[in-house]
């Protein structure tokens, strides 16, 4: 294990300190006049009891006003609000802005870390950063160099810093932090560079590091126990990680951990997802590779894992497993129970239940998805819970150096990291995809600290026999695994929908087009097109009595990060270059916040 350099500040927190710093976001959180944190709230449920804007009046939605970032690549995540002042973030170089909404948007304080330019290279997918965190008077960054700031939310001073990772070996960071309890917990991105994914918790008040656990290795490294840890209702056993890797290829195996994070506080427990084994040439790593692709609940506290379920063993596709889990209680089959679900690069959509980690539901939420011909939910079974896989459709089966055809849905899966959101009004849940499939030829390769360690050429493209788009936006029932109802798009979706009281959800296009549609049936009710493709994450917040909804556009990510970078060549960015190559017919790049309410 590394060791890392904290440069921190202050004094260890205190009994009283602790408490009411997961107080104070609690409450923070509660107040549906603000956006608190980035998912809405410890669930994840993006949904806000905000009702002013509706359904009978979101058509005359109008600008209210507008932000300039001052940066151009991809805009993820949204802004935060927390009373009068609005914090906006940036992609690299990260910063991070204060906004004062009693006085026009004035900005208050502007924080621009000095970071080295040379972990640019070294980012996966584009410069992205899904956002800033509050808790407890600070707000948290996570820089893509991995260090982590506390700022003071007043003024914008540094409070304390930690350094998570180490670029030079390609530790890079995309992902907001998760502020809970009286810590920050944050994971870290670099699959591609064959790191060895974690996840940490730092002390909230100094920095301090409190805990690691990491996605692949060791009983030690990985904070379980062997005999109370469990997988589908069993224990995990001894070595459960090491024992399902070829020699030492865990110590550069990934899963990485740069998703969305949930909390269920009754149960103590965090939730999150690891990403994929890495290399991507499936042949150079055999076994299951535990525990890439892995949903995970641990301790808050502790870290000490509770349960785990591995979705696709032996991943052959890159379907990293790091989007959001979201936490819910409804009835299914017939008895009220403690919901999480997992919306999968996979292209599966799972519900389990949070608190014994019992696997549920287990669909495809898109029709294209051909890799396989479901999960085997049978307990008693060998391969319970394991998807069957399509022979033609194995990378694996079909060998190295050889160019798999028509695989559904491609590596950045049937939905990336753009979060859904869930209305407690309609118990449906609001699903941003990608309709995207794929050519995938996996060859040899050589692991160099730093460098890329890929292993496979890609290309991607519609999913054919269907509306010739690349992208639906789907309400989905989580509890009986079904489509609701299906709206096609051009291109992929990848902005993270907000569902509302109103009974409207909203959602953004890469064509940069903020869409409202009915809760209930899909019925487009308003749009308007922004100067930028749209990859961030809708919110609203209330203020002066008035309900606003605002977005940060901004033309990047995965699916833009041949606009956002420059690329022509149709295998660049991971193969997705090409399939998005028409993007630049509809949009350029951008940055800007947009901030929209009903007229006077």
């Amino acid at each position: 294990m590394k060791k890392l350099t904290l440069l921190t500040a202050g004094i260890a927190v205190f009994a009283a300190g602790t408490a009411f710093a997961n107080d104070d976001l609690m409450t923070q959180m509660e107040n549906s006049a603000q956006w608190a944190i980035q998912t809405g709230d410890y669930k994840n449920q993006r949904f806000s009891a905000l009702d002013e804007i509706n359904a009978d009046n979101v058509g005359d939605l109008q600008v209210a006003w507008t932000f300039s970032t001052g940066v151009l690549r991809g805009h993820e995540g949204s802004p935060l609000v927390i009373g009068d002042t609005m914090y906006v973030h940036t992609p690299f170089p990260n910063i991070v802005y204060a906004l004062d909404l009693a006085n026009e948007g004035k900005i208050i304080w502007k924080y621009e870390p000095k970071q080295d330019p040379d972990v640019i290279p070294v980012m996966c997918c584009d410069t992205v950063n899904r956002g800033v965190a509050y808790a407890n008077g600070k707000i948290f960054l996570h820089q893509a160099d991995t260090k982590v700031v506390a700022l003071d939310a007043n003024n914008g001073d540094v409070v304390w810093e930690a350094q998570n990772g180490d670029p030079a070996i390609g530790e890079t960071n995309t992902a907001t932090v998760l502020p809970v309890k009286d810590k920050v917990i944050v994971g870290i991105s670099g699959g591609e560079f064959g790191v060895q994914g974690h996840v940490t918790a730092y002390n909230m008040e100094t920095g301090a590091l409190e805990w690691r656990a990491y996605s692949v290795g060791t009983d030690d490294q990985l904070l379980v126990d062997p005999d109370k840890t469990t997988h589908l209702g069993k224990p995990i056993g001894k070595d459960s990680s090491i024992n399902t890797w070829e020699g030492d290829q865990w110590m550069i195996g990934g899963a990485t951990t740069w998703g969305w994070y949930s909390a269920d506080m009754d149960e103590n427990l965090f939730y999150y997802g690891t990403a994929n084994p890495s290399t991507w040439n499936p042949g150079q790593r055999p076994g299951d590779n535990r525990w890439s692709m892995t949903i995970m609940a641990r301790d808050i506290d502790t870290g000490m894992a509770k349960w785990f379920y591995q979705m696709t063993p032996h991943d052959e596709w890159d379907f990293d497993g790091i989007n959001e889990m979201i936490l819910t209680e409804q009835e299914i089959d017939g008895a009220e129970r403690k919901l999480l679900t997992h919306f999968d690069r996979n292209g599966l959509g799972y519900t389990m239940d949070r608190v014994s980690g019992e696997l549920l539901v287990a669909e495809k939420f898109d029709p294209a998805v051909n890799w396989t011909t479901g999960v085997d939910m049978d307990p008693n079974s060998d391969t319970y819970g394991r998807p069957a896989v399509v022979a033609q459709y194995s990378t694996e089966q079909n060998g190295e150096d050889v160019n798999s055809t028509g695989i559904c849905p491609a590596a950045l899966g049937s939905k990336d990291q753009q979060p859904a959101a869930y209305s407690p009004k309609t118990e449906l849940m609001y699903v941003p995809t990608n309709h995207v499939c794929m050519d995938y030829e996996p060859f040899r390769v050589s692991y160099t600290a730093g460098q890329p360690y890929v292993g496979a050429t890609l290309s991607m493209y519609p999913a054919p026999d269907s509306h010739g788009g690349m992208g639906n936006f789907i309400a989905w029932d989580n509890t009986k695994g079904e489509i609701k109802w299906s709206l096609p798009e051009q291109f992929s979706v990848w902005s993270g929908p907000l569902a509302t009281a109103g009974d409207v959800v909203f959602y953004g296009t890469l064509e940069g087009y903020l869409k409202a549609v009915h809760a209930d049936t899909g019925e487009e009710l308003y749009k308007f097109k922004t100067p930028s493709g749209i990859i961030g994450n809708v919110m609203t917040y209330e203020h002066g009595g008035k309900q606003y909804i605002g977005i940060l556009s901004g033309v990047g990510g995965w699916a833009g990060i041949g606009l956002a970078a420059g690329l022509t060549n149709p295998n660049d960015g991971l193969g997705a270059v090409g399939g998005y190559a028409a993007l630049s017919d509809y949009t350029a790049l951008g940055g800007q916040l947009t901030v929209f309410a009903l007229p006077d």
